[in-house]
């Protein structure tokens, strides 16, 4: 059976596949640090805001989660995130959350690479 914070991140990666930005943005914090590495870094719930809408995609992406773990107020989720051109990207996206009541992201940490 999946934690609370389990199913959140199950819905906020399957948000990410189909572009729906306003489900991601309600659960990230105001102060929300997001940082793609090797790519970029943005702070702040309008930064994060552009930063998703230049990636929204016409095509729902497909998506295979491969875990999700959670350890208190930190939790990482990896898989791979496929477009309809046929381009897939492995992916481990490490969270931190806001606390234990009314749970914000705080905190994301991408790593993505295109695999073949």
């Amino acid at each position: 059976m999946k934690t609370k914070n389990q199913q959140l991140l199950e819905q906020f990666n399957k948000a990410f596949a189909r572009s729906d930005t306003d489900f991601i943005l309600q659960h990230v914090s105001d102060t929300i640090k997001w940082t793609a590495v090797g790519d970029f870094s943005v702070e702040g719930k309008e930064d994060f805001r552009k930063a998703l809408e230049s990636m929204t995609g016409e095509e729902p992406y497909e998506l295979d989660i491969h875990k999700i773990i959670t350890h208190g107020k930190e939790a990482a989720v990896n898989g791979v995130i496929k477009s309809k051109d046929g381009k897939q990207y492995a992916f481990c996206d490490v969270y931190t959350f806001s606390g234990f009541k009314d749970v914000k992201i705080i905190e994301m940490t991408s790593y993505v690479m295109e695999i073949h």
